[in-house]
């Protein structure tokens, strides 16, 4: 799908999730980020808080974050909650 971005976040346990999304807001380190498909590269640092993310199916998905990277490269996004 042409609006669509590679979605992976992964806990120091498992995998939470691993799949296709349309959207994901969150916290960053300078503040809260929505991040869409072909989003600019980008590493940064997250805060504590709630992840929002829908899927590519329209499900609305969230789960807390307890901090920890967020990398955006290549239309993949992958989230390590620390």
């Amino acid at each position: 799908m042409a609006n669509c971005f590679s979605l992976e976040i992964v806990t120091s346990e498992r995998s939470v999730f691993k799949g296709e999304a349309t959207s994901l807001s969150l916290f960053g380190a300078l503040g809260s980020m929505t991040i869409l498909a072909h989003h600019a590269p980008l590493i940064t640092e997250l805060r504590q808080g709630t992840v929002y993310y829908t899927t590519a199916d329209g499900e609305e998905k969230t789960m807390e974050l307890s901090g920890g990277f967020i990398e955006v490269a290549g239309n993949k996004v992958t989230v390590l909650d620390c």
